[in-house]
């Protein structure tokens, strides 16, 4: 009982960064603030824009909504950290950190391949799209990854919670995820490690080879269209995907399932920091700079509010006041 009630009482010391790092808690709000403005960005002009109301877009919308709430999880408290120096967190606030990265990260992981699914479909099934991709099943699809990543976050929090903590909790890392949380464990750890190398692969590898075989489909058959600039055009559409895609599952997969040598602690924080991070910053630039339709909504919303706040210049306003007295 004595070690149980230690174990919920003390507080854990996240050891990711040096202490009065002023130039690091810098650079992480600015990434955090690109990341939010980006997101919300591509999220309110997909909402906006009549144009843009189809599945893909409803899905990078659902995305761009999931990359603000995975990057919220961990950049306040990292910028908190850097500024501070209070490296200190309390055991039920790290479980809590611990229950949503891992929930949205899970979410995001079902998303991308539900994504790939819907361009799969639209390019190599497009006369079946609108029936196979219709409003409802959008929803269930979103609505599965989120019970996705919701059960697998509740396995996880769980089973740290069976764990046993030693007296001094030095988590090697820059916030409480599960493998950093594991080695600062005090007990047996090896059916844990097991566990989560089985839900890494079921959660991670399976999906990621669904997305390939997707891509392998819709190249095979992008390749059979004769003209080059519809070629061209179609390619660039999943690319920008396909490039988002790589990114989040090798870093995501190297992040479970690294090596826990000494040598590979540094590049073990750094897998984890660009596999939380990198992908909800990239997400909102590779979808607008390379997707034509989101470019021109944009460039639409920003003539409308440019044209709403329009400054009349003050020979204009002297002219018109001049006819409305005369």
């Amino acid at each position: 009982m004595a070690s149980a009630n230690e174990t919920f009482s003390s507080d854990f010391i996240i050891m990711g960064f040096p202490e009065g790092q002023l130039h690091i808690s810098f650079f992480v709000a600015l990434i955090y603030l690109v990341t939010v403005l980006g997101n919300i960005s591509v999220f309110t002009i997909v909402q906006v824009d009549n144009h843009l109301h189809s599945p893909m877009y409803f899905f990078l919308s659902c995305l761009s909504l999931l990359d603000v709430c995975y990057s919220s999880v961990t950049l306040p408290d990292m910028l908190s950290n850097a500024v501070m120096g209070n490296r200190n967190v309390t055991f039920s606030r790290c479980l809590t950190q611990l229950f949503f990265f891992v929930c949205f990260g899970g979410t995001e992981c079902l998303l991308l391949a539900v994504m790939a699914y819907d361009r799969y479909v639209a390019i190599c099934q497009p006369l079946h799209y609108i029936t196979t991709m219709n409003g409802k099943i959008c929803w269930y699809l979103v609505g599965g990854c989120w019970i996705g990543g919701f059960v697998n976050s509740t396995f996880h929090t769980t089973m740290t919670l069976k764990l046993t903590f030693c007296r001094i909790r030095n988590i090697n890392h820059y916030f409480c995820d599960v493998l950093p949380l594991l080695h600062a464990a005090c007990s047996d750890i090896q059916n844990s490690l097991v566990m989560l190398h089985v839900v890494t692969f079921f959660l991670g590898l399976i999906p990621f080879v669904l997305v390939t075989n997707s891509y392998i489909r819709i190249i095979s058959t992008i390749l059979k269209i004769h003209s080059a600039q519809t070629r061209g055009k179609v390619f660039s559409t999943c690319s920008s995907h396909l490039i988002v895609v790589t990114v989040f599952y090798i870093f995501g997969v190297f992040n479970y399932n690294s090596p826990n040598s000494g040598d590979s602690i540094l590049i073990a924080q750094s897998s984890s920091l660009l596999y939380g991070v990198l992908p909800p910053l990239l997400n909102p630039v590779i979808y607008c700079l390379r997707n034509n339709e989101v470019k021109k909504a944009l460039k639409k919303s920003l003539l409308n509010v440019s044209a709403h706040f329009k400054v009349i210049p003050p020979r204009q306003l002297r002219e018109q006041t001049f006819s409305l007295k005369y």
